[in-house]
């Protein structure tokens, strides 16, 4: 059993005494202990530990101003992305808007010119005023169908030499603002 002899050792005030636990061996005697352990750390050198904390804190003044270069190019992407898509809100309003005016246009029986006229009127002005926004029509019939911009409705059976996955026919037209999808076409699509 290994028991351990408190051993006086010089103290720094007089009177005043540090014990270390010296370990013994199975005999009852004091093990040798290595200098080193008892040893407190030597203090370091004043200059040494100042250089030290000078390139610590250079260290982490680099990530900070590398932290501020992130957050600024990152609030310059947001606000190009906010300018840039920041018509969606309005443009998804209009879109239903647009639909019922080429409603009026396709029933109209002609009964009065001068209101099918101020309807077509209206209809490319909002046509117009969202192409200059940057919003398009998705173009579907005849095309593949593309299910990141359409949403099929229904499949029939390709016609005559028709490719299966061609869009017959569009239902409800599909937008975009740049590259973002507002509202995807309805379309029936060919199958085999």
């Amino acid at each position: 059993m290994m028991a351990s002899r408190i051993c006086p050792t010089i103290g720094f005030l007089k009177g005043a005494q540090n014990r270390t636990d010296m370990p013994e061996d199975e005999a009852g005697e004091a093990e040798p202990v290595d200098e080193a352990e008892l040893v407190e750390a030597e203090p370091e050198d004043p200059i040494v530990a100042l250089e030290s904390r000078v390139a610590e804190l250079l260290n982490d003044l680099q990530y900070a101003r590398a932290e501020t270069v992130n957050a600024r190019q990152r609030g310059q992407r947001d606000r190009a992305e906010a300018i840039r898509f920041g018509a969606a809100g309005l443009a998804t309003r209009i879109i239903p808007a647009i639909d019922g005016l080429e409603k009026a246009l396709s029933n109209g029986n002609g009964d009065n010119e001068a209101i099918l006229e101020g309807v077509r009127m209206t209809l490319d002005s909002l046509k117009n005023a969202l192409e200059s926004e940057g919003v398009t029509r998705v173009e579907t019939i005849g095309a593949a169908f593309d299910p990141t911009k359409m949403e099929a409705i229904a499949t029939v059976p390709s016609p005559d030499g028709g490719e299966a996955g061609t869009v017959l026919e569009e239902i409800e037209s599909g937008f975009m603002l740049h590259d973002r999808v507002l509202r995807p076409a309805k379309v029936v699509v060919a199958s085999e």
